[in-house]
């Protein structure tokens, strides 16, 4: 497993998990049909991501293509940290 996706894995169980007997999500599930995130934690998962990677992720590009499993979190990071090589 990659690092971002094992850092981000680890964030989500330690601070988003909604409600007791939350199951860490799967790399390619979507956290919003597994009910992994509301509204607030996604939020949340963005700020943290801006902050741990340097990244800023603009409004246009909180959508699920790019946020809503760790592996589409983990292929967004690299490509935004590319882009600001």
């Amino acid at each position: 497993m990659s690092t971002i996706k094992a850092e981000v894995r680890r964030y989500i169980e330690e601070n988003l998990l909604l409600g007791a007997g939350a199951v860490s999500p799967g790399d390619d599930e979507s956290f919003l049909e597994h009910q992994v995130l509301d509204s607030t934690g996604f939020l949340e998962l963005v700020a943290h991501l801006e902050q741990t990677y340097g990244i800023t992720i603009g409004d246009e590009e909180m959508v699920p293509e790019n946020l809503d499993s760790l592996n589409a979190i983990e292929a967004f990071v690299l490509g935004k940290k590319a882009a600001s090589v």
